[in-house]
């Protein structure tokens, strides 16, 4: 466990902030609040909760502890989440894969672990779209380039990810599928920064990221970005082509969320989405995104679940078209 803690938001919205809805004894929250990062340090979901949940502290009064319950592309932690005590007091910052966990226990015959219906999506951040990047040591100037190179040398190029049917992976499948079925060899990790450093070591040499998780690599010059897989070019990248420009059909991106556990009282979700809105309004964290090259893209609760309904049904239609994989 680990905690970040610094005096960041504004001291009149915490003063001016009066839902504090009270049920059993206490008022909420009356002690620390448990994030679970489901992902090792480094990626989306950490690079996103950590500003977070320093500017949520002074708004709430009480610690922000970022607890990170990384394995199985994210699915250990959503677990965990999952099967926590629905109080308000442990949470889960998640990503896009939090989708497919239950498609791809159906895919092996396996025993369903838990579903979208044990979660109440609270807050949605950001909607980072990704960007596909090779290595420094890579010869390849355009997307075109890696395409023509992978044809030649099939299941030669290893492409690094988050994990099987994890976030990182479901998007260059995607891109290998519109390509006319390439095959690269797939690297899984266990979270996006362990991908970025086994790409960044030369042990993949391809690796679909979100922007913000690469994008201090991309200025550095030890990774190359080819192609961005959202609808349009994004301003931290302004020269990067978006893979529909090339002829791709593909759209993906690698939004970051909140949830709470099934059965956590209305009032405390209410209270959540109130003090969420604040910090995600605050200079610090919008800073701190624009320093990590992207921008809040904040939806509250009512209007995430409607977007999390219709991304989910593209998440598991990919994970069928990707279908039974084992690395």
């Amino acid at each position: 466990m680990d905690r970040r803690t610094f005096v960041g938001g504004s001291a009149a919205a915490a003063a001016s902030l009066t839902v504090r809805p009270a049920f059993a004894q206490d008022a909420y929250p009356s002690h620390a609040i448990t994030v679970i990062n489901p992902f090792p340090p480094g990626g989306a979901s950490d690079v996103v909760t950590r500003p977070l949940a320093a500017v949520l502290e002074p708004i709430v009064k009480q610690p922000v502890v970022i607890e990170t319950k990384a394995g199985a592309a994210g699915a250990v932690g959503a677990q965990v989440a999952a099967s926590a005590k629905p109080d308000g007091y442990t949470l889960l910052s998640h990503i896009t894969s939090i989708s497919g966990f239950a498609e791809v226990d159906k895919l092996f015959s396996r025993p369903v672990k838990f579903t979208r219906a044990d979660f109440i999506p609270i807050a949605r951040f950001v909607a980072d779209p990704c960007v596909l990047i090779v290595n420094d040591q890579q010869p390849y100037k355009t997307l075109q380039d890696l395409t023509d190179d992978a044809k030649k040398r099939p299941d030669q190029i290893i492409f690094s990810s988050s994990g099987l049917y994890g976030a990182l992976h479901i998007p260059m499948a995607l891109y290998m599928k519109a390509a006319g079925g390439l095959k690269f060899r797939h690297l899984p990790t266990n979270g996006g920064g362990p991908a970025l450093t086994s790409f960044l070591g030369n042990n993949a040499q391809v690796l679909v990221s979100s922007v913000s998780a690469c994008l201090a690599q991309i200025k550095a010059g030890k990774a190359k970005p080819l192609a961005l897989f959202g609808a349009n070019r994004t301003k931290a990248l302004p020269d990067v082509p978006t893979m529909k420009e090339l002829g791709y059909n593909v759209e993906y991106y690698l939004w970051v969320g909140m949830f709470a556990p099934k059965g956590t009282p209305q009032p405390v979700i209410t209270y959540l989405r109130t003090v969420l809105k604040q910090a995600a309004d605050t200079d610090t964290f919008k800073n701190a995104m624009t320093n990590l090259g992207q921008e809040v893209e904040y939806l509250d609760a009512p209007e995430f679940a409607k977007f999390w309904d219709a991304d989910a049904a593209r998440i598991e239609d990919a994970v069928r078209d990707i279908g039974r994989v084992q690395g």
